[in-house]
């Protein structure tokens, strides 16, 4: 099974990385192309993986084709893609806001593709990949599902609940690391140094999200195991309420859906 990745920046080669390192696609069987020679070579040496000279040969055979472009030069790679794409190879896409019907009118009917938006935190194995596929069988979306599980969690779902997903998970982290970096400058404020206080408002942070997927129990239960009547952790809760921490994360999230449509055309 050949598996090209056309893209080699920072999302392209955490996913490559992913499917090599957890053994679900060969290194040999695993080609990697971008129009910048020096980044897919040094992509293809750090994986193991194969550097293709041309996009038709990374192209040419492949199973299937993840395309880690950016949105704005999406709809011309694809056409480029699909002149050496054999009829059965299914395409993978993870531009933001290209929609199944824009690749879908590129690839001509009856062509298999799947859409997704990964997050960054793949690049550590921990991403979460919200997934639609298009016209596959299950057993071919069982295969996807496996190779992005390498990367973290996956959600299979509809184009609509993709969009919907991206504007948390997507963006997500660069709200976290906001968060991460305002709790590390506080600490700094209080006499802790600069490289101790980023350590502890990440690891925190970290170990707050892996205490709630492990035990499976509501933010709001959690919360309250920390807040002793009276005590230190009540007092800082209340100080965010009254800052309307909740309302500007919401309105973050819904700010960046907004976005997403009007960057797909529909407002």
């Amino acid at each position: 099974m050949k598996l090209a990745v056309i893209g080699t920046g920072n999302m392209g080669r955490a996913l490559l990385g992913g499917f090599v390192n957890g053994g679900v696609i060969s290194p040999s069987d695993a080609w990697c192309f971008d129009v910048y020679k020096e980044a897919c070579v040094k992509c293809a040496e750090e994986l193991g993986v194969n550097a293709a000279s041309s996009l038709a040969e990374a192209v040419d055979g492949a199973d299937y084709v993840l395309m880690a472009v950016k949105p704005i030069h999406f709809d011309g790679a694809l056409k480029d893609v699909k002149e050496s794409l054999k009829p059965e190879a299914i395409v993978l896409s993870i531009a933001a806001a290209v929609t199944c019907a824009r690749i879908g009118g590129i690839l001509g009917e009856g062509r298999k593709f799947v859409r997704i938006m990964p997050n960054t935190p793949a690049q550590v194995g921990l991403g979460v990949s919200a997934v639609c596929p298009v016209g596959l069988s299950d057993e071919e979306s069982e295969f996807v599902l496996k190779l992005l599980g390498t990367c973290g969690e996956t959600i299979l779902c509809d184009e609509n609940t993709l969009d919907a997903i991206g504007c948390v998970s997507g963006t997500g982290p660069a709200y976290v690391m906001l968060f991460i970096e305002a709790m590390a400058d506080a600490a700094v404020s209080l006499g802790i140094k600069r490289a101790d206080a980023l350590k502890i408002a990440a690891a925190t942070v970290a170990g707050s999200g892996k205490l709630a997927l492990e035990t499976g129990k509501h933010p709001a239960v959690l919360k309250d195991m920390v807040c002793s009547p009276g005590g230190t952790t009540i007092a800082g809760v209340m100080a965010l309420e009254e800052n309307g921490l909740r309302n500007a994360v919401i309105k973050s999230v819904t700010a960046a859906y907004d976005k997403t449509q009007e960057m797909k055309g529909n407002k």
